[in-house]
């Protein structure tokens, strides 16, 4: 082969001493024509733009530039390519011991075997170029760190070869190891993060892609074959049993949450279409694919919050030990479970501690060990002198909370049910005009109506089917609560009426009583425990419907479909990959703790057993995907109206919406980068129409993966570049900034009962009640879960909300060598990246805006639930990339 270059000598390279790969040094026949320059040929775009822009620091991107290449067949030569294998150091110095003995005494068994596979076929057998094997040995290590070990792997190949495509890999020892990345000669690049098994557990090849995105139809020859090969694996066949080490994505039923064989306070109704319940062997974990377990990292972050929680809960319990009873006698008690608040800077005198007498001494010691074990104070809310609620705080809660996603503007006058009133009773509210007409600032009804100035948070109709059932478990005590806003010139929401219903003991008598604004110490305390069963009610709706369904539930079939039809070549996959991170590990740790019988949900939430169902409910009834969205979930709500003139494309009708204001820059910059990204691999609709893997993933996340509502007739269109953009923007919204709004504050603004109780064991009393009017405030507190089971729900809050040490924040990616030196893609993530940091700065200048009072203002919390970044811990701010938590 004869090769002559023009120009070469002109070209800029900016780290001048690198030299290149050695096996072009010593090889100068078949250096750019057997491994660079097919890329020149399949590549056009790049090619175009590399023209434009002479100056690059890859050897690979130097044939781009002014190429003047004749290259003329002769007969062809063997080549070696060099390979540095980089593995995860997670073995044990004794394993290692073991490995370097078992490849000194018995040389010919074990290794790990490598082969390169081009993009390239040969012509006479319609097959792909194939290197020849390469064994790696553990004891043949080039470096070893903290974190990774290296080696290196001599590859032949034939001058012809064409350029590695893949790389085929075989596991011949008897434990499994982390393969992270492969790099060829400096030059291409193979991200792999993945484990590989024996081959005596998978004999099957595993198959790794150099880091280019294809479309299915864009796919080089020589990889067709092996894309299609890596899907068949991960999708399985759909038999057997599922082992630990697999990596097949499938779908199952919610038929694993109840166990009767351990007693029929165990046994649950199945959820979907199923009859029969399969509990989870407990020996055993929950399967999820091999690649999605939670990596040492984040199983000790855990484990170590558990026990911080454990230790939390000692005092109070070792306390509670010796009370007869564990209700809440005064505010006091709970108070004293929170670390003292001390000026900044100021530190308790420990060192004078030697100059007092041993028992002060000791009882000071005692005093500060205690102090270590308290919970922190949650910084999310405020509290009144009474340590209840205040309205204006209640108002603020309900638009920058724990759960600013149920609030809705009231468009009729009284709300009316949509349940069947032969079973439920009459649909029309027993809310009068002259209950709140007097907290309308000279408003009437019909006017505050018309201008938009009445909310409402409805929870009627998804608790009162369950309150029968609910009421008659013992220690729960639930109403169907309404409670009515009125807008005030502030933008501050008021609640001026709370309506809570029974089912009807008859047709003629239904169980409602509305509550209003205090006017004395009785009315005070009425009003204090009906905002406390509205929050009760609320915090349920968060956590089963707007955090566990809309978010970690609905998304989970997605992500099982990405990986099932999607390639990891495919641009969408790539696209997608950080933001599907430990989400499924999560969800099987739910199912297993969370929302299983007697699990935390639970045990501490209002719905108690009925808690799935009420999610199921839910999912039939009300759950849309095309209205999952920010915008169109603001419309729905009548939060929102369309309006293209405003920065959004919207009209917020309460101006001063934290979630809402934040949300939406984070909603703008996702969009934005998704549609530059989309509109650069499909520039054409017919691409989005006949892109076979893409519309399998859609048809199989809607035909299987929510097979019980595929037939509704609002599930979007998926035929052109703009309805790709709208889908992929919904998901990413979904799992980043929706799921940090809903969870990671949910201490911060959770973790005072009395403020925020997750369920109730009194109803509400009639205002005439002897029993309450002797002791309101009592009667108030016995409603509260005892100490015991707030210290554990409190300390349950701390878990969740806590980000992991190794956490990846929206703005981040460590994965932009997957794009290969598309330098249009990489320019729309480094945009994406400075929008994100400018959008944090824009919430810290919103969070001093003495204007904005829903959000500043003496004894307010800045709202920080969708600042993007955040350290370790419970921080009650950052947007992690993924569902994490």
């Amino acid at each position: 082969m004869a090769i002559t270059m023009e120009g070469v000598g002109s070209f800029m390279v900016m780290d001048k001493h690198r030299s290149f790969p050695s096996f072009i040094q010593q090889n100068k026949v078949s250096a750019f024509t057997a491994f660079l320059f097919p890329s020149l040929v399949n590549n056009k775009r790049n090619h175009q733009k590399m023209m434009k822009k002479p100056r690059t620091t890859t050897v690979a991107a130097l044939i781009f530039y002014n190429p003047i290449v004749e290259a003329v067949a002769e007969k062809p030569v063997k080549l070696k390519i060099t390979a540095e294998v980089t593995l995860r150091n997670c073995e044990t110095e004794y394993w290692e011991k073991m490995l370097h003995f078992l490849d000194n005494t018995y040389p010919s068994q074990g290794g790990v075997v490598f082969q390169l596979v081009s993009t390239h076929i040969d012509p006479r057998i319609m097959q792909a170029n194939l290197s020849s094997e390469a064994t790696l040995k553990w004891s043949k290590s080039n470096k070893t760190e903290a974190k990774q070990v290296t080696y290196e792997v001599e590859f032949q190949v034939d001058s012809n070869f064409g350029i590695p495509g893949a790389i085929t890999v075989i596991n011949k020892y008897h434990k499994e190891f982390y393969l992270e990345s492969v790099n060829i000669e400096g030059v291409i690049h193979f991200a792999c993060n993945s484990w590989v098994q024996p081959d005596k557990i998978h004999p099957e090849k595993r198959i790794f892609f150099f880091n280019k995105a294809y479309l299915p139809c864009q796919t080089p020859l020589g990889l067709k074959e092996f894309r299609e090969s890596e899907l068949e694996q991960l999708r399985g066949d759909g038999k057997g049993v599922r082992k630990l080490s697999d990596r097949i994505y499938d779908y199952d039923v919610y038929n694993d949450l109840g166990n009767p064989d351990r007693g029929m306070e165990y046994s649950r109704p199945t959820l979907g279409d199923v009859s029969t319940e399969s509990p989870v062997n407990e020996q055993t974990p929950m399967y999820v694919p091999r690649d999605e377990a939670l990596d040492d990292s984040k199983t000790k972050a855990v484990a170590a919050g558990k026990l911080k929680g454990l230790l939390k809960n000692l005092i109070p319990t070792l306390r509670n030990a010796s009370m007869n009873s564990y209700s809440i006698k005064d505010f006091s008690e709970i108070n004293s479970l929170y670390k003292r608040r001390t000026p900044l800077g100021v530190q308790l005198p420990i060192e004078n501690w030697s100059r007092l007498p041993l028992p002060s001494m000791l009882t000071k010691i005692l005093q500060s060990i205690k102090e270590i074990y308290k919970f922190d104070p949650p910084n999310g809310i405020s509290r009144g002198a009474s340590c209840c609620l205040r309205d204006d705080e209640f108002g603020r809660l309900t638009l920058r909370g724990l759960n600013p996603l149920s609030i809705e503007r009231l468009k009729i006058f009284p709300p009316v049910s949509k349940l069947n009133p032969s079973i439920y009773g009459p649909q029309e509210s027993s809310l009068k005009e002259e209950h709140i007409s007097g907290y309308l600032n000279g408003m009437t009804v019909q006017q505050a109506l018309e201008e938009k100035k009445l909310f409402i948070l409805d929870y009627h109709d998804i608790y009162l089917p369950f309150l029968n059932r609910i009421n008659a478990l013992g220690e729960r005590k639930a109403h169907a609560t309404r409670k009515i806003f009125f807008l005030t010139p502030l933008g501050t929401l008021k609640p001026i009426a709370i309506e809570l219903s029974l089912p009807p003991m008859d047709m003629n008598s239904p169980s409602r009583q509305v509550v209003t604004p205090p006017v004395d110490d009785t009315t005070y305390w009425l009003w204090q425990l009906a905002k406390a069963h509205v929050s009760s009610n609320d915090a349920g709706a968060h956590q089963l419907i707007h955090h566990w369904l809309r978010v970690h539930t609905c998304m989970e079939p997605f992500i099982i479909a990405a990986h099932r039809q999607l390639s990891v070549m495919h641009p969408v996959y790539k696209l997608l990959k950080p933001h599907m991170r430990d989400t499924l590990a999560i969800n099987a740790q739910a199912r297993e703790v969370l929302v299983n019988a007697k699990g935390i949900i639970e045990c501490y939430f209002t719905p108690e057993k009925y808690c799935m169902e009420i999610t199921q409910s839910a999912y039939r009834d009300w759950w849309r995907f095309d209205l999952e969205g920010l915008p169109a979930d603001l419309i729905r709500r009548g939060l929102a109206e369309p309006d293209p003139t405003r920065k959004h494309g919207l009209r917020l009708l309460i101006e001063d919406y934290p979630y809402a204001n934040d949300g939406l820059l984070i909603w703008s910059a996702i969009e934005t980068l998704v549609r530059t990204y989309v509109n650069y691999y499909y520039p054409e609709a017919s691409l989005v129409q006949y892109d076979t893997e893409l519309q399998a993933c859609y048809n199989e996340f809607i035909n299987v993966g929510h097979a019980d509502v595929s037939h509704a007739d609002w599930w979007p269109k998926l035929s052109t570049p703009e309805d790709l953009t709208s889908f992929l923007t919904t998901i990413l919204w979904i799992v980043t900034a929706q799921h940090a709004a809903l969870n990671f504050g949910q201490y911060h603004y959770g973790g005072y009962i009395p403020v925020r109780p997750p369920y109730m064991r009194r109803l509400l009393p009639n205002q005439g009640n002897a029993n309450f009017l002797a002791d309101p405030q009592g009667h108030f507190l016995s409603s509260l879960p005892s100490l015991p089971e707030t210290t554990y729900f409190m300390s349950v809050l701390d878990i969740l909300s806590t980000h992991a040490t190794d956490e990846q924040y929206i703005g981040g990616r460590k994965d932009l060598s997957a794009w290969g030196g598309d330098t249009e893609i990489i320019e729309a993530f480094y945009k994406f990246s400075m929008e994100i940091k400018k959008i944090e700065k824009e919430i810290e200048r919103r969070n001093a805006d003495p204007k904005l009072s829903n959000r500043c203002g003496p004894g307010i919390a800045p709202y920080e639930l969708l600042v993007p970044s955040s350290g370790p811990g419970v921080t009650g701010r950052g947007v992690p990339n993924s569902i994490s938590m």
